[in-house]
């Protein structure tokens, strides 16, 4: 089939799946090929709602939609250094809690619980949370929350999401998006506890 970006697929995620300044695409580059996989389906089954993805994926074979998330999760490219913030320190000091030892009295797990100890993603299909803009994980922590993102059951995020007050979700999403993406940032062996 070649590369997937001659059926236009990465347009958008920029030429090496890298995520895109404006901030609400998302870096594919060295994402879980079963994550990638997971969320074409995703799209072409309308547990998430996009005005581009979803006619760009609504021609392609099962095969070429994994040939497409291979892809993407092989690119292994270094990330760049995370964008200077202006977000007060109590509202970092949160979003690190909530990130590293979540809020038992608020029933929120902490991130690294699933994402992994570096939230470098957690194979098979567990994406990693660093590396993304602010914006960006803020509107998808808001999708789990009003629905207009899905998985499929059981859908762990969107109970967690919904638990998050709007301060929490803006803490733990500035605080991530600081973060720096350690030099080796693959996603973490299945096997490996937090």
């Amino acid at each position: 089939c070649g590369s997937p970006r001659k059926s236009g697929a990465g347009d958008d995620h920029g030429p090496q799946g890298r995520a895109s300044p404006q901030g609400y695409v998302p870096r594919l580059a060295g994402k879980p090929a079963q994550y990638l996989l997971n969320q074409l389906h995703h799209f072409r089954e309308g547990r998430r709602a996009n005005a581009a993805m979803t006619p760009l994926l609504d021609t392609l074979s099962p095969a070429y939609l994994q040939e497409i998330a291979q892809h993407f999760a092989g690119l292994d490219l270094p990330y760049p250094a995370p964008p200077a913030g202006s977000v007060a320190r109590p509202e970092l000091a949160r979003g690190l809690q909530l990130a590293q030892h979540g809020d038992p009295a608020a029933q929120l797990p902490a991130c690294v619980a699933c994402h992994g100890t570096a939230l470098t993603g957690r194979l098979p299909a567990t994406p990693g949370l660093l590396g993304l803009p602010r914006d960006y994980l803020i509107g998808q922590l808001g999708a789990w929350q009003t629905g207009l993102r899905r998985a499929a059951s059981p859908d762990c995020m969107a109970t967690i999401a919904r638990r998050l007050s709007a301060a929490d979700a803006s803490a733990v999403a500035s605080w991530l998006a600081a973060q720096p993406v350690p030099p080796v940032a693959q996603p973490q062996a299945a096997s490996a506890s937090p």
